[in-house]
């Protein structure tokens, strides 16, 4: 005979193992520049011949909110001004679909190229364009590149300031380009001088032995084998109980862009694997549960 008090503690530890096997809701992200707007390419290609070369970054987008429709899953797209002011009923769609829009920024500048006032111009200016479509406060914003380093961790107070609710730019890894290797690798938050509370959303790392190692976006999602990159969701997911970060561009799916003469590593890095993002993308929307940044982070 069991007694009551046992059958309450069964029960509630069954209740604590349900709980537990919930699966984990991740973020799905989109960073929506077109193909000639990469980092690795400037010098290559300036800003003054965007206009003068093929848009292909609506079609792009739409492939991707095609797919996510077939999975009916909702995800965070982070526009450009410079795009958005080009295509405002790109933005309307992605809008009116029920995903999150949020601020890449105007023209693809990195942080570390600008100053504190040149910053904070150029976040009012995406800022200004991208609400005013929507016609809805945005709360996210994501660097170009990255950017969000050691040299320009002051970015994240005048993001407060400019009363947005969360970064997600810090990635926690060792790189030649970006990257803040001893920041934490889960959400964090962070007090402004003014009281206000910024939320950062990490860039997914799975830690191997001693070292932070990014997976699951980009170049990673594509270069790495999708094993990796499904082993690395589940241990992030189940071993350490967090939410992944999946981040993408529309250029990712568009093997058959324009080819830039660039060096050997910038080639592969960009358009090694392009034929294989949509196919992996949609392997991890079947496998695992997604949602927007703000939803998420609860915002």
């Amino acid at each position: 005979m069991v007694a009551a008090g046992s059958d309450r503690q069964s029960a509630d530890h069954l209740s604590r193992q349900k709980k537990s096997f919930q699966p984990v809701i991740n973020a799905l992200s989109v960073d929506v520049e077109d193909y000639f707007q990469v980092s690795a390419f400037n010098g290559l290609v300036e800003r003054s011949d965007w206009d003068h070369l093929e848009p292909r970054v609506d079609a792009n987008t739409h492939r991707l909110l095609d797919l996510f429709e077939k999975h009916e899953v909702k995800a965070t797209f982070f526009f450009l001004g410079w795009i958005a002011e080009r295509h405002a009923d790109l933005v309307r769609v992605v809008h009116e679909s029920g995903h999150e829009v949020a601020s890449h920024g105007y023209d693809h500048r990195q942080i570390t190229t600008m100053s504190k006032e040149e910053f904070r111009r150029d976040l009012r200016r995406s800022k200004e364009i991208l609400e005013g479509i929507t016609g809805q406060k945005l709360l996210g914003y994501r660097a170009p590149s990255f950017s969000v380093t050691r040299a320009t961790i002051w970015a994240l107070e005048i993001l407060s300031q400019e009363d947005f609710a969360y970064d997600s730019s810090i990635f926690p890894i060792r790189h030649d380009r970006y990257g803040i290797h001893d920041s934490p690798r889960f959400p964090w938050q962070q007090s402004a001088s003014d009281g206000s509370v910024l939320h950062e959303f990490p860039m997914s790392t799975v830690r191997v032995l001693k070292w932070n190692l990014p997976f699951v976006g980009g170049g990673y999602l594509r270069q790495f084998p999708f094993p990796f990159v499904e082993w690395g969701m589940r241990r992030v997911n189940n071993s350490d109980n967090h939410p992944v970060v999946v981040y993408v561009h529309p250029w990712e799916v568009d093997p058959e862009q324009p080819r830039m003469k660039a060096g050997f590593l910038t080639r592969a890095r960009h358009y090694r694997n392009l034929g294989k993002t949509e196919s992996r993308l949609d392997r991890l929307l079947q496998r695992f549960q997604f949602a927007p940044l703000r939803e998420v982070l609860g915002l």
